[in-house]
């Protein structure tokens, strides 16, 4: 009989993987001590209808740190749903459910998409049991959605609940609605960390379900056909006056655009007082076209093209 080469561990698990072995382990249960010893075991067959065969693993330790400090985080608002306009108000509950002082206590609050801290509208309070007092609360770091709230100590059983405020803008219906926040300290010996509270906001659209964006450029049009092509470059500094009297200026592309826009018959004007050494290009192919105004059509939620061509007042080349 053919003697069966010398398995290491890991020849060991590569059998037990590929021919349908059986791997337990042996993991105590950590009570008062710190160090953990675990050990496993692999039970395979090397051959298909081959004897079973048993491997044991190396005994592995390693050292648990243990924490007398516990963070658990509730995150509420005042309201399930809103819409662009509206001003919601978050509540935070970071509690210390541990035996040991958090100190300093940080929170990390991450706004959804298109809501933004109103200033100076953070409030805190602190309790235990049914019982809370106002206190003072450092003003919270703003990085973008991000904010970070800071509170010197919480000690044991103690609950601190922070209330703020937040802005919907228009962007906020690009977004999910939900925003996460999560709590971290540290103890005397070690750092501590809660769960992630999450709270979904439900976005409605509200009045912006019936608007739209308008896109468009100045360009110079060097063969008269409205349409810009290679090599016709647009216009920088441009100024378009909307019907609902919103002025607007081309970037150093020649492009601008309007978003949130309410649909209907939608009128723009190109101001040529804006251009110097620029006149309206004349159109060969559409006889509206040879006007400084647009009409267009807006339907809910769509976006429309806006152009104009334009062409300096002198010949290429002279003065």
């Amino acid at each position: 009989m053919k003697k069966l080469p010398r398995l290491g561990y890991l020849h060991v698990l590569a059998a037990w993987a590929l021919l349908g072995g059986v791997i337990s382990s042996a993991l105590p249960v950590v009570a008062d001590d710190v160090v953990i010893s675990n050990t496993a075991s692999a039970r395979f067959k090397d051959r298909p209808g081959g004897p079973d065969r048993s491997a044991n693993s190396n005994p592995t330790t390693f050292t648990a740190a243990q924490s007398q400090s516990s963070l658990e985080i509730v995150k509420t608002a005042d309201r399930a749903a809103a819409e662009p306009g509206d001003t919601v108000v978050y509540r935070l509950q970071i509690k210390n459910t541990g035996a040991t002082t958090v100190a300093p206590l940080r929170v990390t609050d991450t706004l959804p998409l298109g809501l933004q801290f109103v200033t100076n509208s953070a409030r805190a309070s602190i309790g235990t049991g049914g019982s809370s007092t106002q206190v003072a609360l450092a003003a919270p770091t703003v990085s973008g959605r991000t904010i970070n709230f800071t509170y010197p100590t919480l000690t044991p059983q103690q609950t601190l609940t922070l209330v703020y405020a937040a802005l919907l803008t228009p962007d906020a219906i690009r977004g999910t609605g939900r925003n996460l926040a999560v709590a971290q300290g540290q103890t005397a010996t070690t750092p501590v960390q809660s769960n992630t509270a999450s709270y979904r906001l439900q976005i409605r659209p509200g009045i912006l379900a019936d608007c739209g964006t308008i896109i468009g450029r100045v360009f110079v049009d060097k063969n008269f056909d409205g349409e810009q092509q290679a090599g016709e470059p647009g216009v920088p500094n441009a100024v378009i006056f909307m019907d609902d009297g919103n002025r607007v200026t081309t970037d150093a592309a020649g492009l601008f655009s309007l978003a949130y826009v309410i649909s209907g018959t939608r009128t723009g004007t190109l101001d040529l007082t804006s251009l110097p050494g620029y006149i309206l290009a004349p159109n060969l192919y559409r006889i509206e076209a040879n006007s400084p105004s647009r009409l267009v059509r807006l339907a809910p939620g769509s976006t429309v093209r806006m152009n104009f061509a334009v062409t300096p007042s002198f010949k290429e080349g002279g003065r």
